[in-house]
């Protein structure tokens, strides 16, 4: 299933069920109004929300509208870690940008780094690798500079990749375009970090809390981002669809006014 998190002035947003095809939604509401309540209730909830999304791929759905990723804000915008154990560890959790919301650098010019993130379950202290990706609830795609850290519009479950989901990792490359032209990275994919084995390590000196984000390696990195620039990062299927919806920026320096 395919999961966002629409924008509805509050600070955790309205979650909808997303089709496969990225093309039609339809809210929770009847399930769950937020990301974080199916997190901590995933066994009772996720069951129902994977039934809405094969009545949505269906067009099952009376209620269904046309989904907008411009009105999408992190899938989880308020998540109680984001770490990234291989470079550099914790970050700040409390400013997890949408895909469409422009990145104001306090200088410039800053790399920006995409990479693979999961968003897991409740993790027992001590547990082993193996296990531990079956703490593994939903996959992401996180572009990150120095002052920000931005999310693909959609998080799916580890299932929608099929066989591009082996051993804990994502095998799919990241297409990052900077200023229209394609940056960095190859067609083939570059193996990461087992995300069970992330966890577990995590996890070797305390349990660790449903609703964290963990991020693997750079995936595809743009080194220099200047105002004025556009960045632009999506994975694609073998059959060139969008899994996760494109994170889409416009970049400004602080204090100055966006285009």
């Amino acid at each position: 299933m395919k999961l966002a998190t629409y924008l509805d002035g509050s600070r955790d947003g309205q979650l909808v069920v997303v089709s496969r095809d990225l093309s039609q939604a339809h809210f929770a509401n009847g399930i769950a109004t937020r990301l974080q309540q199916v997190l901590d209730d995933w066994a009772f909830m996720a069951p129902q929300l994977e039934e809405l999304s094969i009545s949505l791929n269906h067009g099952r759905c009376r209620h269904a509208f046309a989904f907008n990723p411009a009105q999408c804000m992190a899938p989880l915008p308020r998540a109680f870690g984001w770490t990234v154990p291989e470079d550099g560890g914790r970050r700040a959790s409390d400013a997890l940008l949408g895909p469409h919301t422009p990145v104001r650098l306090l200088a410039d010019p800053v790399p920006c780094a995409a990479r693979y993130a999961v968003l897991h379950g409740d993790v027992a202290r001590g547990i082993d690798a193996l296990s531990a990706r079956d703490a593994i609830r939903l996959l992401l795609l996180a572009a990150e500079s120095p002052t920000h850290a931005a999310f693909a519009p959609v998080a799916v479950s580890p299932d929608e990749l099929g066989a591009a989901w082996q051993n804990g990792r994502v095998m799919l490359p990241v297409l990052a375009m900077h200023n229209g032209r394609r940056e960095g990275g190859t067609d083939k994919p570059e193996p990461g970090a087992d995300f069970g084995r992330l966890l577990s390590d995590l996890a070797h000196p305390r349990a660790l809390r449903a609703g964290s984000l963990v991020g693997a390696t750079t995936a595809v990195l743009v080194p220099a981002v200047a105002a004025g620039d556009a960045v632009r990062f999506e994975v694609k299927d073998e059959a060139g669809h969008s899994i996760f919806g494109a994170i889409e920026q416009d970049v400004t320096l602080e204090g100055t006014a966006a285009e």
